[in-house]
């Protein structure tokens, strides 16, 4: 081999100096695709095969565990690829010749770079750009495989030992301190010219389904291609001239700072193209991912409005079951389940995100056992699954996983294994066609996988079980059923209030957050029912979302014996969420007060809430309710020897409704609080009082007690 002198940094007439814009015009001059085709990507599987064994076994370069686990994931590539069945006769020949061509300009020296480099695209004018790269790559893999194969197995492979003593390679190695800078420049730029080119590969491999060339995220990443291409075989060129040095001149070979400026600077450029494109094919990524997601929608949507068999086709397209794990997971039993489960059965999806709050759960959770315990009735035979819908704007991050991990063991049902088997079209489609919005929601699917309830939570927390199998007509029909009366506002909340209700006693409910009012309401209470001869049941009902006020009045109220109490602040809430419940089911059924009287009823209770005062509502078995504020029904018993007659002649409740009415003033001020809620809140809501329509407002409230 000739020796080959060490070029200055002039001879080299590095790429700083050359015009990018003629030296472009000259490589765009060359480009002459015939359309042939070359299955690049596993021929760059070989090729990144040969560098990463040639870096991890290099004497120059410490090996590395992320090396061996890299060639490990290479092999079974390489192997499923069939490699030799997808490269031609023909492919094989242009490695040759390129490489030849390589070696042999690198080897006469004179030639400068950009005229190598152009030599070598003549060679490649019929390929694509990714076959270009990848056919070069190739060419300078043999060269290097080689070259390092030898320096790695000389030692104890005769043959081996003769060619290196011929390519001088024991005084090369003899000096690998002093040339350590050099191997590692030469390392770091072939590393960037396999990550740039392994991205060129995967435009080209983008679905085109999804991504057409001239999509404006292609087009720009089209339009860069050419230069990539261009430096990276450029790069090829100057890691072959620095090889050929190395083996052409052997110990009288000098460590050149110009050279090893030169690898660095072609690895900068290179890494800096890399960045730009892997930015660009991100863009694309998105572009491919909106336009699946999109497919994927419309896909839910027709599914979801067609007629099938059975629930399969839908849970299947609602939860991605993965190949290597099932798609659910029991709560209590961590038993995993396919959704083979679910067949013919109602299905309930309980939707939440991963703040479902204690109170729901648990009260959803005894509604549930309640059912299992006779799972002969129809009304049992449902199952929940839990489907959590996560940001996916922000990463799945630690705080979320112990949200996930916490909520799902107590669930006595099923839950997605993970909120990853949702898709975002599917998450899109929960938020859009069934309005979920933080708030839970629980939809109803039909054996048939139909839709038959947008939201029955509302029906669940009023009717328990008995709702089942919780479509919307089964709504219609139990609010048929129903009167205002006290069990239908009590229900089984608590179990005393229940038992004086079937006792058909005297109730009265009260609430609000102030405790000299309750202390003046209780004593006047029992002073007028003293007075009456009557006896009256009081519990305090507190306050929706109760807080710490509302504990220290309950726990008041207990040790002061003024009246009865709900046993824990759960069961306040619990009280407060069917009411409200009431009202947006009434509302899913276009009620308003001025056409339905439950709904007047509930929307009075709601105003009582949404006051600053105390009230009081009382009533006996289905008789009518009387019910006030707690100023206007302190004072109908401070009153109370004015219609004591009255009460004696029509009964107390008459007497205490009529004698309410007399004190009724038309002036007031009503506040209708609603939580945020699920759906639409209806632009024309109604006074429970006066039937005039409604002011809205928007309130944002902070409660720290």
């Amino acid at each position: 081999m000739a020796v080959v002198p060490q070029k200055t940094r002039q001879q080299r007439s590095m790429f700083a100096a050359s015009d990018d814009s003629v030296m472009m015009k000259q490589i765009h001059a060359t480009h002459a695709p015939d359309g042939r085709k070359l299955y690049a990507k596993p021929l760059l599987h070989i090729v990144e095969d040969i560098f990463l064994r040639a870096a991890a076994m290099s004497k120059f370069v410490q090996q590395q565990g992320a090396h061996q686990a890299q060639l490990k994931e290479l092999d079974e590539k390489v192997l499923q690829n069939g490699f030799h069945e997808m490269i031609d006769t023909m492919s094989y020949n242009k490695i040759n010749k390129i490489s030849y061509e390589i070696s042999s300009k690198c080897s006469e020296g004179g030639e400068e770079d950009h005229a190598t480099t152009l030599a070598i695209f003549n060679l490649l004018s019929n390929y694509s750009w990714d076959a270009k790269v990848v056919l070069a790559l190739a060419a300078f893999a043999v060269n290097y495989g080689e070259f390092s194969l030898v320096a790695q197995i000389y030692l104890t492979n005769p043959l081996a030992k003769a060619v290196a003593l011929l390519k001088q390679l024991p005084e090369i190695i003899e000096r690998a301190e002093d040339l350590k800078p050099q191997f590692e420049a030469l390392t770091n730029l072939i590393r960037a010219m396999t990550d740039v080119a392994k991205c060129i590969v995967e435009f080209k491999e983008l679905p085109s389904q999804y991504i057409t060339p001239d999509t404006p995220e292609m087009l720009t990443a089209t339009a860069h291609i050419p230069t990539a291409v261009y430096w990276i075989i450029r790069s090829i060129v100057a890691c072959t001239s620095q090889i050929v040095g190395l083996v052409g001149m052997g110990h009288e070979y000098t460590a050149s700072t110009t050279e090893t400026w030169e690898l660095s600077s072609l690895a900068h450029k290179v890494s800096n193209i890399h960045s730009h494109l892997t930015r660009q094919l991100a863009l694309c990524y998105q572009h491919i991912d909106e336009k699946r997601n999109i497919e994927t929608y419309l896909t839910l949507v027709r599914l979801l409005d067609s007629v099938h068999i059975d629930n399969m086709r839908i849970l299947k397209a609602l939860i991605y079951a993965k190949d290597d794990q099932l798609p659910l997971i029991h709560g209590s039993t961590k038993k995993g389940g396919g959704l083979d489960l679910l067949r013919t059965k109602t299905v309930l999806l309980l939707i939440s995100d991963l703040e479902l709050s204690h109170d729901e759960l648990t009260q959803l959770k005894q509604i549930y056992s309640e059912a299992r315990e006779q799972p002969g009735r129809a009304e049992s035979q449902y199952e929940i699954v839990w489907l959590p819908v996560v940001d996916r704007s922000t990463p799945w991050d630690e705080t979320k996983r112990k949200q996930f991990e916490t909520l799902q063991p107590m669930m006595p049902w099923y839950s997605v294994h993970h909120p990853s088997l949702l898709d975002v079209a599917v998450i899109r489609y929960i938020k859009e066609m069934w309005h979920f919005n933080k708030k839970a929601l629980i939809v109803v699917l039909d054996p048939q996988g139909k839709v038959v309830n947008p939201n029955a939570i509302h029906m669940v927390w009023i009717w328990r079980s008995l709702a089942f199998p919780f479509t919307s007509s089964r709504e219609e029909a139990l609010w048929n059923e129903e009167t205002w009366k006290m069990k239908l506002l009590v229900d089984s909340i608590d179990q005393l209030t229940l038992s004086w209700i079937n006792e058909g006693k005297l109730i009265c409910l009260y609430g609000g957050e102030d405790i000299e009012w309750i202390r003046k309401f209780t004593e006047a209470a029992k002073a007028v029912a003293i007075s009456a001869g009557i006896h009256i049941e009081m519990v305090y009902v507190g306050k929706s979302n109760p807080r710490e006020n509302v504990r220290k009045i309950n726990s008041t109220i207990f040790k002061e014996e003024l009246s009865h109490v709900f046993s824990n602040l759960h069961l306040i809430w619990f009280f407060w969420v069917r009411l409200e419940s009431m009202w947006h089911s009434k509302v899913q059924h276009k009620r308003a007060a001025d056409n339905d009287s439950i709904m007047q009823e509930i929307m009075t209770m709601l105003s009582f809430d949404g006051s600053d005062q105390g009230w009081a509502v009382i009533s006996k078995g289905s008789d009518e309710m009387a019910k006030a504020r707690g100023d206007t029904i302190l004072k109908s018993f401070a009153e109370f020897e004015s219609w004591k007659q009255g009460a004696k002649e029509k009964g107390f409740l008459p007497a205490l409704i009529d004698q309410l009415h007399l004190l009724h003033s038309p002036t007031h001020c009503n506040r209708l609080i609603l939580p945020e809620a699920t759906g639409s809140i209806p632009e024309r809501i109604v006074c429970a009082e006066c039937n005039r329509p409604m002011e809205k407002f928007i309130m944002y409230r902070c409660c720290t007690d």
